[in-house]
C-alpha cells in the first residue's frame, strides 16, 4: 500500500485539492501498478509562518525591510 505525503502553503481550494489527490492516485497506480483502493495520499497545509526558505519565514519573505534590513515581521 503506497503512502503519498504532500506538503503545501496553504491557498489551494478543495477542488484543486481533489484533483491533485486524484492525478497523484492514477499516476501511482498506472507508474508502479499498485491497486488504486491501496493507495493513500495525504495532504498537510503548512501555514507561512512555520516554513522557511533560505532561513527566511514564508510569511516575511514579501514584507518590506525593517530598519534593520531584515523583513518586518512579529
Amino acid at each position: 500500500m503506497p503512502v503519498i505525503d504532500i506538503t503545501l502553503g496553504p491557498g489551494r481550494s478543495p477542488a484543486r485539492l481533489r484533483a491533485l489527490v486524484r492525478e497523484v492516485t492514477e499516476a501511482t497506480h498506472r507508474s508502479i501498478g499498485a491497486p488504486v483502493d491501496g493507495i493513500r495520499v495525504f495532504v498537510r497545509e503548512v501555514p507561512d509562518t512555520h516554513w522557511s526558505v533560505a532561513g527566511v519565514l514564508a510569511s516575511e519573505r514579501d514584507a518590506p525591510p525593517d530598519d534593520d534590513g531584515d523583513a518586518a515581521g512579529p
